[in-house]
């Protein structure tokens, strides 16, 4: 073989590696339109409202084209123990997960813990995010978390204690220990309630174990009882009411859902809707954009909620313009 003939062949061989390498390798958009992240959901505990926050979740990330075989999606409840909530967020760890979201605070701060600074965490359904340290402030959040906060309109809560129950001078509150927003919110309202005039009276739960022996304390010293937004009450709810109705004591809770475990009314702000926003926003971050200067969300805007049954059963008399409001925008159970 000559030369000019080897140099030929070496020269068509090259041209064929060249073209197969170029040809074979997936462009950095392929790449990036089929790629499948993985969303770590990790929530603090199985109860109506956090269940209605999931389900908002699941939505929201749907808006953002994630849903199906889009994405992989790892849904994890701890039941209330601390010790699952370290190994499930460890779990999200170890598989990689491009994203994690916090239903309740705990569950948030066991995957911000975990998250060390790095993945991102979006919060559902946290009540005082920079109080428990998840954030740096709410406009600026400064590290890998944000999402979206659930704040109790308190002073609508107090309305409705006052329009159920206008005689009543002494107000029970009840609050979980280990409940950062739990007690956030029980303080806050025991300020409001002595502005307005009543003697408040705090009680407090460890664990929802507790709740038959303090209720039965509660309904015997206190006219009506506030439970706040604590994922320990919510859980504990009926056994709060069973205690409650036999002594005729009213309940006026947070949320819808407790309403609908035996509450008489309230105003609510939909959980469901916290859970959509924080799916949006996760979608959001999943595209890119920066959780360090992503605000958290709050949502405060209720709606009348009541629940018939309950009032009837206590002897209360609904005011007329409550009815009518929870009728035409809110909700009734009956």
């Amino acid at each position: 073989m000559n030369k000019r003939l080897l140099s030929a062949i070496t020269i068509i061989v090259a041209f064929l590696a060249v073209a197969f390498i170029v040809t074979s390798k997936p462009n950095t958009q392929e790449k990036k339109s089929t790629y499948v992240p993985t969303v770590g959901i990790l929530q603090l505990v199985t109860h109506p409202a956090l269940d209605q926050i999931h389900h908002g979740i699941v939505a929201g990330l749907k808006s953002q084209g994630y849903s199906g075989k889009k994405i992989k999606i790892d849904y994890q409840n701890a039941q209330a123990d601390q010790s699952n909530l370290k190994t499930m967020s460890q779990k999200f760890a170890n598989e990689n997960a491009d994203l994690t979201i916090g239903i309740a605070t705990p569950a948030a701060l066991s995957l911000a813990k975990t998250a060390d600074g790095n993945n991102p965490v979006i919060l559902a359904g946290i009540t005082d995010p920079a109080g428990s340290g998840l954030v740096k402030t709410t406009q600026r959040p400064g590290n890998n978390v944000t999402g979206v906060s659930g704040d109790s309109p308190l002073q609508q809560h107090l309305d409705v204690v006052q329009q159920v129950v206008p005689k009543a001078k002494t107000l029970g509150i009840i609050y979980t220990t280990s409940d950062h927003g739990g007690e956030y919110n029980a303080k806050n309202m025991e300020k409001l309630a002595k502005k307005a005039g009543y003697t408040v009276k705090m009680y407090t739960i460890s664990t929802t174990n507790d709740m038959q022996q303090v209720a039965e304390t509660m309904a015997s010293q206190v006219d009506v009882v506030y439970a706040p937004q604590d994922n320990g009450v919510a859980s504990a709810m009926k056994t709060l009411i069973n205690v409650t109705n036999q002594e005729k004591i009213p309940v006026i809770p947070a949320v819808d859902t407790m309403v609908k475990d035996g509450g008489v009314a309230t105003v609510s702000v939909s959980q469901y809707d916290i859970g959509y926003q924080a799916g949006v926003m996760a979608g959001q971050v999943l595209k890119g954009k920066n959780t360090a200067t992503y605000p958290v969300k709050t949502i405060t805007k209720g709606e009348m909620t009541i629940n018939l049954k309950q009032a009837k059963l206590l002897g209360i008399n609904l005011p007329a313009s409550m009815v009518k409001e929870a009728e035409t925008k809110g909700e009734v159970f009956k």
